[in-house]
């Protein structure tokens, strides 16, 4: 008897292999959309928990939204993708910090 280990995947044949790895990168995959789901709950909970106290906070609570609505457009639905392009570049341009040399 030994104490080293015996690699197991060496002694199956390369279509038992690659269905193991499958299987263990679909695990991880879950387990990743898992953790991301909790995640994002959390961040959801934060965000409605209380009222924004200045523009740069409701400015973030508007992004994160619209991400969410613009995961949900087709991708033949370009007037709407543009719109919330255009409604991001605006909050992005309107809490823009000003630099220290503009006047």
């Amino acid at each position: 008897m030994t104490d080293k280990p015996i690699e197991l995947d060496r002694h199956r044949g390369m279509q038992a292999q690659k269905a193991t790895d499958l299987r263990r990168l679909l695990a991880e995959v879950e387990a990743n959309e898992e953790a991301l789901r909790v995640r994002q709950e959390e961040l959801e909970a934060q965000l409605i928990a209380a009222p924004s106290v200045d523009w740069d906070e409701a400015a973030e609570k508007v992004r994160y939204v619209l991400r969410l609505y613009a995961a949900t457009l087709t991708t033949e639905d370009t007037r709407g993708r543009a719109l919330v392009a255009a409604v991001l570049a605006d909050m992005e341009r309107l809490t823009a910090k000003p630099s220290a040399t503009s006047p």
